[in-house]
């Protein structure tokens, strides 16, 4: 077949990535430039995080994350350059005066894990135990939550790779080609076989109740500080995660703003995350800030991932939201089968919404 995708974004990358791999003649239609793209997926610490995750979301996202946790490492097999990729487990951690929103986050871990018993078991860490596993974090807390077998990946390593992948399989990616779904006839003579839209926020204007949700990122580098796993800072107003990445570089994030600004980040903003940073491990103190970036996620009203079906030929892949990276390979492998199948088994099995899904068997 012959298969138009549009946005290079994350989803349009595996996509076209594994469809190239089955023989399918794929093109890829991106709005932006190569020299600035815009994907949300450039602005992410790739955190592969189900349980840490299942505090803010349905159990749905939780199973898919465990699902990518086993998917990626195939997916990132014959990737070139390679993509970092580790799976050393979430430390969780919070100072003194936050013991009770601990305690809450403890309790709805653990209501998780009962509910999904295939889920690693949480390990609760004393001193001791912290200072063995991260010793830098001995200096500032007496205990943590430690979430075994999560994991985390380079993204922007990632997209690097997953562009080189298309073109040397084959694939066509138009750069500054904005495209419209309503600009193609799927099936017609010279028209493709399928559209796959994947354009996030791209496509407001057909999936209306779309919405945009600010993430700001830093990204360090800090040759002081030796964390080597994902950390998160339990606080009631804002929570942190620091992403140790390769060559002394870590990313600092908060997790949501619900607005779609998309302008520079705020000197409170970055005030925040340095500080609750350098709360977490002095040696931020002289690291060096690389960059400091915001996008916005597309999301829809419950938070929740979907497809839609425009019409039979026409499949809109959208509302990823925070999870994105988490998710990915589930979402990847529903919309590789229905493409290729016409089933909706593995879609089911996920929960993901799917309108007008009566066009397919289940």
């Amino acid at each position: 077949m012959h298969i138009a995708i549009l946005g290079a974004g994350l989803m349009g990358r595996l996509l076209a990535c594994e469809l190239l791999k089955a023989d399918h003649q794929v093109s890829v239609y991106e709005a932006t430039s190569e020299k600035s793209p815009n994907s949300c997926a450039r602005v992410a610490a790739a955190m592969l995080s189900p349980l840490a995750e299942s505090t803010v979301t349905e159990d749905s996202v939780v199973l898919m994350g465990l699902y990518g946790l086993k998917r990626w490492p195939i997916l990132l097999e014959g990737l070139d350059p390679k993509v970092f990729f580790q799976q050393k487990g979430t430390i969780v951690v919070w100072h003194r005066q936050d013991v009770h929103e601990a305690k809450r986050f403890r309790s709805q871990l653990q209501a998780t894990s009962q509910r999904i018993p295939e889920l690693p078991i949480i390990q609760e860490l004393d001193k001791s135990s912290l200072v063995n596993i991260e010793p830098s974090l001995g200096e500032k807390f007496k205990d943590a939550i430690y979430l075994p077998e999560e994991g985390q990946l380079d993204n922007q390593q990632l997209l690097h790779s997953l562009q080189a992948k298309i073109i040397t399989s084959g694939g066509q990616l138009f750069w500054d080609s904005p495209k419209q779904i309503n600009q193609f006839s799927p099936g017609k003579p010279g028209e493709p076989d399928w559209i796959i839209d994947c354009r996030g926020l791209g496509a407001r204007e057909e999936w209306t109740n779309l919405r945009g949700v600010r993430g700001e990122i830093l990204t360090l580098h800090a040759p002081m500080v030796t964390l080597s796993r994902p950390i998160r800072l339990i606080h009631p107003r804002y929570p942190l995660y620091i992403a140790p990445k390769e060559n002394d570089t870590y990313r600092v994030g908060a997790t949501e703003i619900e607005s779609d600004d998309m302008s520079p980040m705020s000197v409170r903003s970055s005030l925040e995350l340095l500080s609750a940073a350098y709360s977490v491990d002095s040696g931020f103190a002289e690291a060096r800030i690389i960059d400091m970036s915001v996008q916005c996620r597309p999301a829809l009203r419950d938070n929740l991932p979907s497809f839609n079906f425009q019409n039979e030929n026409i499949l809109q892949i959208n509302g990823l939201y925070r999870h994105g990276f988490l998710i990915a390979p589930a979402m990847l492998d529903s919309a590789m089968q229905i493409i290729t199948s016409g089933s909706t088994k593995s879609a089911n099995k996920f929960n993901i919404k799917i309108s007008q899904s009566h066009i397919y068997s289940s």
